[in-house]
Order: structure tokens, then sequence, then C-alpha cells
């Protein structure tokens, strides 16, 4: 039985291999390509045939509603199974990508499940489902967190056991915590969301640059990993610019020196690669909007 092949688009590394470690440990036979924009991927698709492809919103030269309006101009592409994997998840946003004829959508961030989930179902549409599971192991290792960890680690067992080691001393303590005290939520120019895989949070951005964020968070029961894909979402400025910046959690830490801390501190790397979204970190930067310093609590 032939393989089933898939297409992984987005100029972000990071997602790149996440998506294909999660299949490729979900499914061995599955074969895999990857493309770092719409451009690019329009050329794979010109020479090869593919049974899906799991495509980025926001990359530079050709973005994924260009290739996929691309794709459902041309006669060989009208069916293929074509999957946005976006953090737009606006009404106006998703009504364009359905007029351009996408399949589905993944929401930025996503879990394994959720992205083997979507992907079983559009293949199941085009009958190419029992091809691609007769590749299946018995049992499936759907774990977000090892597939994001082997992602950045190549599954190399000396460097998966020292970030295991950072990873458990580096998290604050796991018993649930007390409900907070009412107190005054952070207000200013120095806000976000955070968008994770267990929900959203209301985060006070404490320090930015072009490769990181530094976010203060309030504790919850469900605590953020380490090496989480997420979403911080940014509105700064006058005219409300709103920015959703792409990243994983590259550090967790309690923001006050106790075990109990209503705060942790976040290190989000940024995995986005796009020109515009660079120019918009620097003009806040420049401007000192998102350093604005706050004390939780006060």
């Amino acid at each position: 039985m032939s393989k089933v092949s898939v297409l992984v688009v987005d100029d972000a590394p990071f997602i790149r291999d996440l998506v294909k470690k999660g299949l490729r440990n979900a499914f061995p036979g599955v074969a895999l390509e990857d493309a770092v924009n719409g451009r690019k991927a329009q050329i794979l698709l010109s020479k090869e045939v593919f049974d899906l492809v799991l495509c980025d919103w926001e990359m530079p030269e050709m973005s994924g509603l260009e290739l996929l309006t691309w794709c459902r101009q041309q006669e060989s592409l009208k069916g293929m199974p074509f999957i946005m994997v976006t953090s737009r998840g606006d009404k106006e946003n998703v009504i364009q990508a359905i007029q351009a004829g996408v399949s589905d959508f993944i929401g930025k961030p996503f879990t394994n499940e959720q992205l083997l989930t979507k992907v079983k179902k559009a293949l199941h549409k085009v009958g190419k489902l029992e091809a691609l599971m007769s590749t299946a192991p018995a049992r499936v290792n759907s774990a977000f967190g090892n597939d994001s960890l082997g992602a950045l680690t190549g599954n190399r067992p000396e460097v998966v056991a020292a970030t295991a080691n950072v990873t458990s001393s580096a998290q604050p303590a796991t018993k649930p915590a007390a409900q907070p005290a009412a107190s005054k939520e952070p207000t200013g120019r120095g806000q976000g969301q955070l968008r994770l895989p267990n929900g959203t949070q209301q985060c006070v951005i404490k320090a930015l640059t072009l490769k990181e964020a530094s976010l203060l968070v309030r504790r919850t029961e469900s605590l953020p990993q380490i090496l989480d894909s997420a979403v911080l979402d940014l509105e700064q400025g006058e005219n409300a610019e709103v920015a959703r910046l792409n990243g994983y959690l590259h550090a967790i830490a309690a923001f006050e020196q106790k075990p109990d801390s209503d705060w942790l501190q976040l290190t989000f790397r940024f995995v986005d690669q796009d020109t515009q979204k660079l120019d918009y970190l620097s003009r806040l930067i420049a401007r000192g909007t998102a350093l604005k310093h706050f004390v939780p609590g006060a």
C-alpha cells in the first residue's frame, strides 16, 4: 500500500519540527516534506503529489491564504485536503479561508491529540485514512510534551535527560494553590494575553526583545509547562495594534521567593520569522510601551 504524503508549511522551524515529530511518532510510514513559506510550498506542489497540506497563515513571500487560493485554482489540487494551522481565529479570517476552500483549521497553540484528530478527519474524507492507519504502531505516544521535547533535542537521550532535570527543578511546587485574594488586576500598556494548550491567561510584559518576552502570569491549579507551544497576543499603542506572536515556554520560575508564589515568571521564546511581526516588535521596543514596570499585588 502506498505511503500517505504530507506537506508541512510554516516559517517557524520549531513548529515544522513539532508537527513532523507528532505525525512521525503516530504514523512511522508517513512521507513528510516541509517548506518555509507559501512560495517554496508552491514549487513542491508543482513537482510532487501530496495527500494533505498543513499550512501556517502568516508567512513571508506568500501567505497560507495565498497558497490555498492558488491550490484551489489548480485542477489537480482542488480536492486535496488543506488544513490551516494558525493563531488567526477571528470570524473574518475564518470566513476568508472558508471562501478560499480550506478543509479545516488547527488553532495555535495546539496539542498533539488535536493535530492527529484533524489529520485523520481530513484524510478520512478523501479515503486515505486506511493507508495512514496501516503505518500506526499498536500504541501511539501522543504526549505533547514528549513530542515538543524530542523536536528540540533530536531525541538524543543525554539531552532529553538533561532537559527533564532542568524542567523538574525549574517548575514551582505543584500543589493546588488557594484562590488568590481579590486584588486589582494589572493594568496599563504592558499587558498581553497568553494562549496555552490548557487555556488562556492574561499576562504582564516585564521585558521584551526581538527573541523573547519575560511575562508575569497568575498561578493557577493548571501550571504551564516548559516547551509548551503558545501564542502571545499583544495589543499596544494608540491604534490598538495587535500582534499574534508564536513561540514556546523556555523557562518558568516563581516570581516571589516562596513556594506558594501567587505569580509565575515565564520566558517566552518567539519562533516567528515574519518580517511584519519583527517590525512590530522593533517599534514596541523602540518606544518602550511594553516595558512598563509592574509589581504584582501593588
